[in-house]
């Protein structure tokens, strides 16, 4: 301190323990070694993405620094690349890393077990796409390409559109039907707002792929709009 109590800005920075001269039992990387990753907080699984800290503060600071911010994983996973380097101790390196934990986490949530995924039910489709779609800021516009048998062969984001509206033309799903030998299309898109209810514009897109299906030979099984954790199946609501 200098004169009257106020910090010199030549004094050192106050000091802190780094991680690494933590005791062992004590490191987020060593704990999840040792005894799993469940084992470890959210702000220990963070600060290893993480890695590093500041001068200041460890990774671990820093990670629970960001979740008093969002609260939650799932408030963090929403963030673009821009809004995450925008927090302090967040640069362009790190928020990619943190965001690509993310995105894995959520494909690999989508996934089956192996085995081609069998589509026989609206349920079906709003399970593997939920954790794609659920976190997205913007529409965007899915086709799901099935065999004859309603197996899964493809999937593919078609459109990114506004916060309000994702436009797709009848000739992008189908292009992609044809150059991957479809049977038939389900088409999937996100409404942000949370709320699952079909829009005039969803029900004309609908209408014109479904027509579009009939005179190329590739029928639309389906429109499923994800909102949040919930959907609405257009075939469910006999709306095909």
């Amino acid at each position: 301190m200098g004169k009257d109590g106020i910090a010199s800005l030549h004094e050192p920075a106050p000091h802190h323990v780094k991680i690494k001269d933590w005791p062992l039992g004590e490191r987020p990387r060593e704990k999840l070694l040792q005894r799993g990753a469940n084992a470890l907080s959210d702000a220990e699984l963070l600060a290893i993405l993480i890695r590093v800290g500041s001068r200041r503060s460890t990774a671990l600071d820093l990670a629970r620094s960001i979740l008093a911010q969002e609260r939650t994983l799932r408030g963090i996973a929403r963030k673009t690349p821009q809004e995450l380097m925008r927090m302090k101790g967040i640069g362009q390196a790190k928020a990619v890393e943190l965001l690509t934990a993310f995105e894995i986490g959520r494909r690999i949530q989508g996934e089956g077990a192996g085995e081609r995924l069998i589509i026989n039910s609206p349920d079906i489709v709003a399970r593997f796409m939920i954790p794609r779609l659920r976190e997205k800021q913007h529409e965007s516009f899915w086709a799901i390409l099935l065999d004859s048998k309603n197996g899964m062969i493809h999937e593919e984001a078609l459109t990114i559109g506004t916060l309000n509206a994702s436009l797709v033309h009848p000739r992008e799903v189908f292009k992609v039907a044809i150059d991957h030998v479809a049977a038939a299309v389900i088409v999937v898109h996100n409404h942000p707002s949370g709320n699952p209810e079909p829009s005039a514009e969803d029900i004309g897109v609908t209408k014109q792929l479904v027509d579009a299906g009939k005179i190329i030979g590739i029928p639309l099984h389906d429109h499923i709009i994800i909102a949040g954790d919930s959907y609405t199946s257009f075939a469910e609501r006999n709306l095909l």
